[in-house]
C-alpha cells in the first residue's frame, strides 16, 4: 500500500485505534471508495454493519460501492426542472455529498408487471458487478506445481511448527478439556512429576465420535499445549503400489517424527489405516498394520519413541485393530462428542464474523441446532448466506442475512450425526467388551436414546 495518500493512511489507522467508531469508519470507506478503492469500502461498510445493524448510511454506502443501483419507485414523467441522475459509474469513481444517497428498501411485494414478457435474469451481469470484490477462494500448491514432495523420501513429509492453537481456542466442551488435561497433558507439563512418578514422555490418544466434531482441531489444540511439532498422516500418504514401499513409508513417517521431537503425530481415519486384520484379505494392507504396530513400540528405533505423542481419530473405533489400542499403543480412548450449546455458539461467531449479518439471535439459534456438527453449522451459515445473496442479486439492492434466513436453513438441514448414533448404539449395546464404550452408553442414556 506505498501508493496511499497520508490522509487514507491518518485515517486507517484511527479507525484501528477505534474499531467501534462507526461514523469514523464511514468516513474512512467513503475516502476509499473516492479512491477508485471499491471492494476495501465495501469490507468496511461490511464492518459497520456489524458493530451497527441497520444503519442507513453504511447500506447506502456498501450499494454504491458494488455498483448496484439504489431500489427506485416505478419511473415518472420527469420534472423540466430536474436535472438528470449520474451514471453509475460516475457515482463509483466520484465523490458524492452526504445527503444524496438513498436508502435501498427491500420490496415488500413483487413489483408490477406490464404486458409485454418478464426478461430472464442477467446472470452474467451481476457476476461482473461483484467480480472485483470477490477475491480468489483457494491457492495453487507450489510444491505440486514444483513436482516436490514425494513419499519414498524421509525429509519430504510435512511437519508443521507449534501453532498458536490451544484448548482456550476450542469452543466449549469442557468435559473434553478436563479429560485430556488429567489423563494427558498434565503429566507431560510437569516433567518432575513425571520423573517422580515413571512416566514415559511419550503416549497415545485415539479419539472417536461422529464425523465433523473438531476431533482434528483437537489434535491441533493439544500439540498447541504441548508446544510440539505436528505431523498429520492420512491413507493416502502411507499405501504404495509396490511391495514393501507402504511399510517404508509408515517406518519413514515416524523417523521425522522422532528427528523432529517433541512432536505430535496425528493418525487420521484410523479405521483405514489400521483396520483389523481379521476382516482384511489383502496381505498388503496387514503388513501396513504390522508396521504401525512395530513403529508404536519404538521397536525399530534404539532411542524408542521418546518425545513422540500419537493422537488418532476414527469415526468407527469398532473396525480399529485391537491391538492397536492395548496399553503402551493407543492406550486412551476419548469420546469427542457434536458441540454444546457454548460451543455452539462460538462456531456460529466464527462463520459469520465476516458476512453481513442484521441483528441475529444466536439464543434462538443455538437451540435450533441441538445435535448439529461444526461441520453442519457451517453449512448452515453458508446456506443462509446463499439466500441472502440471491434475494440481493434479484432485487439489485444489499439485503443482510437474517435470523430468519438462518434459521429457515437449520430448519432444512438434518444433523449429520444422527445416522452415527444409530449405528453406535447397537454396538455399545452388544460390543461392549471391557467397558470400551462405556461413556458412549452414559451419553446415550442422557439423550435417552437407548
Amino acid at each position: 500500500m506505498a501508493d496511499e495518500s497520508p490522509l487514507i493512511r491518518s485515517l486507517r489507522a484511527a479507525v484501528a485505534a477505534a474499531p467501534g467508531d462507526v461514523p469514523l469508519r464511514l468516513h474512512f470507506a467513503e475516502l476509499l471508495l473516492s479512491a477508485g478503492r471499491n471492494d476495501e469500502a465495501v469490507a468496511e461498510a461490511a464492518v459497520a454493519l456489524q458493530h451497527a445493524p441497520g444503519d442507513a448510511d453504511a447500506r447506502a454506502l456498501m450499494v454504491r460501492a458494488m455498483g448496484m443501483p439504489p431500489a427506485t419507485p416505478p419511473a415518472q414523467a420527469p420534472a423540466p426542472a430536474t436535472p438528470p441522475a449520474p451514471a453509475p459509474t460516475e457515482r463509483a469513481t466520484e465523490p458524492t455529498e452526504p445527503t444524496e444517497p438513498a436508502v435501498p428498501v427491500e420490496p415488500s411485494s413483487p413489483p408490477p408487471v406490464g404486458p409485454g414478457p418478464v426478461p430472464a435474469f442477467d446472470w452474467e451481469a451481476a457476476e461482473q458487478q461483484v467480480r472485483d470484490v470477490v477475491g480468489p477462494r483457494f491457492l495453487d500448491d507450489p510444491q505440486a506445481a514444483d513436482g516436490e514432495g514425494t513419499a519414498g523420501d524421509a525429509d519430504a513429509w510435512d511437519v508443521d511448527a507449534p501453532g498458536s492453537v490451544r484448548l482456550a481456542d476450542v469452543g466449549g466442551m469442557d468435559e473434553v478439556k478436563e479429560r485430556l488435561e488429567a489423563a494427558f497433558l498434565a503429566p507431560m507439563r510437569n516433567p518432575e512429576l513425571r520423573k517422580l512418578y515413571g512416566k514415559s514422555l511419550r503416549g497415545g490418544l485415539l479419539l472417536y465420535g461422529p464425523p465433523g466434531c473438531g476431533k482434528t482441531f483437537i489434535a491441533r489444540a493439544v500439540a498447541g499445549e504441548l508446544g510440539a511439532n505436528f505431523l498429520t498422516v492420512s491413507l493416502s500418504d502411507v499405501l504404495d503400489m509396490w511391495i514393501g514401499a507402504s511399510e517404508k513409508n509408515i517406518h519413514d513417517i515416524f523417523e521425522t517424527a522422532r528427528r523432529q521431537a517433541p512432536c505430535v503425530v496425528f493418525l487420521d481415519e484410523l479405521d483405514a489405516l489400521g483396520a483389523k486384520r481379521s476382516r482384511t484379505h489383502h496381505s498388503g494392507l496387514r503388513n501396513v498394520v504390522n508396521q504401525l504396530l512395530t513403529e508404536l513400540d519404538g521397536i525399530a528405533s534404539g532411542a524408542g519413541n521418546e518425545g513422540v505423542f500419537v493422537l488418532a481419530a476414527t469415526n468407527v473405533p469398532w473396525d480399529v485393530d485391537i491391538a492397536l489400542r492395548r496399553p503402551g499403543r493407543l492406550d486412551r480412548t476419548l469420546l469427542v462428542l457434536p458441540p454444546d450449546a457454548t460451543a455452539r455458539e462460538a462456531i456460529l461467531r466464527y462463520h459469520l464474523r465476516e458476512r453481513p449479518i442484521e441483528a441475529v439471535d444466536l439464543g434462538k439459534l443455538v437451540k435450533a441446532t441441538e445435535d448439529f456438527s461444526g461441520a453442519d453449522l457451517a453449512h448452515v451459515c453458508e446456506t443462509a448466506a446463499e439466500a441472502a445473496l440471491l434475494d440481493s442479486a434479484r432485487s439489485g439492492s444489499v439485503r443482510l442475512i437474517s435470523t430468519k434466513d438462518l434459521l429457515t436453513a437449520a430448519k432444512q438441514i438434518k444433523p449429520s450425526t444422527e445416522p452415527w448414533f444409530a449405528a453406535a448404539r447397537n454396538v455399545a449395546m452388544f460390543a461392549n467388551e471391557g467397558g470400551l464404550y462405556d461413556d458412549l452408553l452414559a451419553h446415550l442414556k442422557r439423550k435417552r436414546k437407548l
